[in-house]
């Protein structure tokens, strides 16, 4: 006997001292995915009430037992929302906790909820449903960002400031045309997140474990009752899919992407060199040790957040790549993916919203800088490409030969007298200093889709019409 219980002890060993009994816990803990996707207990019940309605009007179950059973899961529903379910590990997952209660609650009438489908389909019907509910919320608060960063645009329509390439001064531009960039980029992202709501819309119920069901079900009752356009239309493929929490995430990823590069836009313009926005306190935090800091911690956070989304994205991928058709159970691994990458874009969006709302903008300071780096040396080259007839290239050239001039006097292009750089090139008269200024140059570029305030106001307008 001393040997046996020796042995056993040894042998639990080997399997962890957290796992208690030994395999059997490992394989409860390992299974049970009650943890996460209890999340998706509102979609759950409501897929099931779809399906034990459907299965009442084809005489699959009676009316009596139809009503029993939605009767129990409203009352589960109303249970779970006031905080009085007792959810069970032992029971794995969100299907099998509500399906226990609601044999207690109803007796024999709750195992016909199960005819003519399998946990298969009904997690591929909760987690789409899930998906598809948080795309919708997530075109919401794209909307609302775009909003904000439209009523900059036209606070701003004439608020020059430098335009930068490599990060380098390259030519004035208008906040208000900064603006709109990322109103086209996340105006993108909300157009993508459109598309996958179109490309999900399908009900996987009723594909059962992966062939179908030999029930006499009516799919396409249950896609209308539960907002869907219409049912999958294989039933493996049904059940194997996860592409649309792989779309969601890729959305994320690059809207999570967008956000990041206006986050390290917010962070580089706050600090005392750029000084161009300030952020108020609601979205800064101090120093523990040095009281003149004000850091922008809520825009470093949602640079941070991108590198989680990106790799629930990876994650996703990796996890589907190897599966052969049809469900394998791998595929419990998405949903806490999704879940974190949705909290987090979330998060994300609404920290963002807040910033460009909250943040003070020091005009005054972008005009300054506007100016520096030579950035109307472009318009001088195009002056005399337009006025003097030169080619563009020997404009290239002139105009090299000015700001190197410039630049050993200390002053910029607007400043050089009119002889110096007509020692340069003799066709350059006083008219030139028309185009020198940043607010001529801006005010110049009036190409469709271009920095001058009236192309920008043109822009502003055309999304007010489809926001």
């Amino acid at each position: 006997m001393a040997d046996d219980t020796t042995d056993t002890k040894s042998s639990n060993q080997m399997w962890g001292g957290r796992f208690a009994s030994g395999p059997d816990a490992i394989m409860e803990e390992i299974n049970a995915s009650i943890g996460f996707d209890k999340k998706l207990f509102a979609q759950d019940i409501r897929g099931s009430i779809a399906h034990a309605t459907m299965l009442a009007h084809q005489g699959i179950i009676s009316a009596e037992d139809k009503d029993k059973i939605v009767h129990g899961l409203n009352t589960i529903l109303s249970e779970i929302e006031s905080g009085n379910f007792e959810f069970s590990r032992q029971l794995e997952d969100i299907h099998m906790n509500v399906e226990a209660r609601l044999a207690t609650l109803i007796g024999p009438a709750a195992g016909r909820l199960h005819t003519a489908r399998s946990r298969n389909d009904q997690v591929a019907l909760d987690f789409r449903l899930w998906v598809k509910e948080e795309l919708q919320k997530t075109e919401q608060m794209l909307t609302r960002l775009i909003a904000a960063f439209l009523d900059r645009a036209e606070q701003h329509a004439e608020s020059v400031m430098p335009g930068f390439t490599h990060l380098q001064t390259a030519q004035p531009v208008t906040f208000g045309h900064h603006c709109m960039a990322y109103v086209e980029m996340f105006g993108r992202d909300r157009s993508r997140v459109r598309h996958a709501i179109e490309h999900l819309d399908e009900s996987p119920i009723g594909a059962a474990a992966l062939a179908g069901t030999g029930y006499p079900i009516d799919r396409h009752m249950t896609a209308k009752a539960l907002g869907f356009r219409e049912p999958t239309r294989n039933s493996i493929d049904t059940v194997s899919d996860r592409d649309f929490a792989i779309e969601f995430l890729s959305i994320a990823a690059i809207a999570g992407m967008h956000l990041s590069r206006l986050a390290e836009e917010i962070v580089i313009w706050s600090t005392p060199q750029f000084g161009f926005v300030r952020l108020s306190d609601a979205f800064s935090t101090g120093s523990s040790i040095m009281p003149q800091k004000k850091n922008p911690d809520a825009a470093e956070l949602v640079r941070a957040k991108t590198g989680r989304i990106n790799g629930s994205l990876v994650a996703l991928l990796t996890i589907m790549k190897g599966l052969p058709l049809a469900y394998s159970k791998d595929m419990q691994e998405d949903k806490e993916q999704v879940f974190d990458a949705a909290e987090s874009l979330e998060l994300a969006i609404a920290a963002m919203t807040g910033m460009v709302r909250d943040m003070t903008v020091n005009t005054a300071r972008m005009k300054a800088a506007a100016g520096s780096g030579y950035s109307t040396a472009t318009d001088l080259a195009d002056w005399l490409v337009r006025e003097a007839g030169l080619p563009f290239r020997d404009a290239h050239h002139v105009t090299g030969r000015a700001v190197a001039l410039a630049e050993s006097k200390g002053c910029d292009l607007a400043e050089l007298p009119l002889s110096d750089l007509q020692a340069i090139h003799p066709d350059i008269t006083d008219k030139v200093y028309d185009v020198l200024t940043v607010e001529a140059s801006v005010a110049s570029r009036k190409s469709f889709g271009g920095t001058a305030p009236s192309e920008v106001r043109k822009q502003i307008a055309f999304w007010r019409a489809r926001n």
